[in-house]
């Protein structure tokens, strides 16, 4: 019996279970945001890889991340950082219960620190991210908060619904049965006595749902591009501003358009950016929904009252804030980040306090670059090799080697 009840919710998994943003979407919403990007975490090429790897699974509590001890002297450019200001975001990170988990006596200590540098080289040990293979390159994009034109009621040209969350949507928590998918959801419906797949994109838009709609954008590509970012800012036809987050999803995991229009010759993975592919849309209205609707997945909001916050549950800083694949990299650890490519040069310390849909993997980041035309136009284009070390308690214990 148990064997048959695993293999159907194997089934439904495959075709309707996502993974809990946390919080925010951004919880990683905002209070759960599931953001996700354009393209895929295999556009940078992939650095040289060690025939052995020296990286090792050291502790307990991170029993996916193969870490290789390093010095402050092996983070580029450490030197320059401003200290002052990764103290600021230590403390702030520390009022979370996920940070002060992590680093429980470092967060009573940061209180009556005075001199950031040492407090950060004599209490903290960094360690280099690999892979499982040895590599120990990545990928880093960005994201920011989108502004989206909207009315609250449906008239004109405002006819694109960002609905509130449906009524009709159940959510089935497997933790309890399965801990190993603790951090997946069951979305979907009931049709009779039976649970299935929640309506698609396609379907959603096409149709009547039961679901409230929180305001009416003017574009179906502005609505499409503020559920890959999980938040943002809806200016009304009154002049008013306000502030929206992730307030759940379909079920259905994100399928890059990026990738599809690659895939289709319509693109060089080259040209792929939020640019390139909004300016594709623009050009070739007749396309649009077949485009769109690759992409299953449908976002579903709520009204906030702040800016964009991430999983853990605080507002999001930018160049300072990254989305982080949670399976590797704890909500709330401190991060070393190095990115360089001819058009950006990121080298600093970080907080995770973000997850996305699309942030896969040990080496993988999103960056938080804030709000506004600049914020979009960097965002829309980063794509850069990344490295990461955590800077992790001197105070840890790593396994010992027997155990390893």
């Amino acid at each position: 019996m148990k064997q048959t009840i695993f293999i159907i919710i194997t089934a439904i998994l495959f075709f309707g279970c996502t993974k809990e943003p946390i919080i925010k979407q951004k919880e990683k919403v905002l209070g759960v945001n599931e953001r996700v990007i354009l393209y895929d975490s295999n556009l940078t090429s992939k650095s040289n890889i060690n025939n052995v790897n020296s990286a090792k699974i050291l502790f307990k509590d991170l029993p996916n991340t193969y870490l290789k001890k390093s010095n402050f002297t092996d983070l580029p450019n450490w030197n320059s950082e401003n200290y002052n200001l990764v103290l600021k975001s230590f403390k702030n990170s520390c009022t979370t219960k996920k940070t002060k988990k992590l680093y429980k006596l470092l967060c009573k200590k940061v209180k009556y620190v005075k001199n950031a540098k040492s407090f950060l080289q004599q209490d903290f040990t960094p360690f280099e991210i690999n892979k499982k293979d040895g590599e120990n390159q990545g990928l880093l994009t960005g994201y920011y908060e989108p502004l989206v034109h909207v009315s609250l009621k449906k008239k004109g040209k405002y006819k694109y619904p960002l609905y509130k969350r449906p009524k009709d949507l159940i959510i089935v928590d497997l933790a309890s049965i399965y801990p190993k998918l603790k951090h997946y959801r069951l979305r979907g419906r009931l049709d009779g006595n039976k649970l299935v797949p929640y309506y698609t994109r396609k379907e959603i838009n096409s149709k009547q749902i039961d679901a409230d709609a929180l305001c009416y954008c003017d574009s179906r590509i502005d609505r499409f591009f503020l559920e890959v970012q999980g938040s943002g800012r809806a200016k009304l036809d009154n002049g008013k501003t306000m502030f929206i987050g992730y307030a759940d999803q379909n079920g259905y995991r994100y399928k890059s358009i990026g990738k599809y229009l690659v895939k289709h010759k319509i693109m060089k993975l080259k040209e792929v950016s939020l640019q390139s592919i909004r300016k594709w849309l623009d050009k070739n209205p007749d396309k649009i929904d077949k485009i769109l609707n690759y992409n299953k997945s449908f976002v579903y909001f709520r009204r906030k009252n702040t800016p964009a916050s991430g999983s853990l549950g605080i507002k999001l800083t930018p160049k300072r804030s990254v989305a982080v694949d949670r399976r590797y990299i704890p909500l709330g650890s401190m991060l070393y980040l190095s990115a360089n490519n001819d058009k950006v040069a990121f080298n600093k310390i970080v907080l995770a306090q973000d997850t996305g849909g699309a942030i896969k993997g040990a080496l993988r980041a999103d960056i938080f670059l804030g709000y506004g035309k600049y914020a979009r136009e960097i965002a829309g284009k980063l794509k850069a090799p990344l490295k990461l070390w955590i800077l992790l308690p001197k105070s840890k214990k790593e396994l010992k080697s027997e155990a390893l």
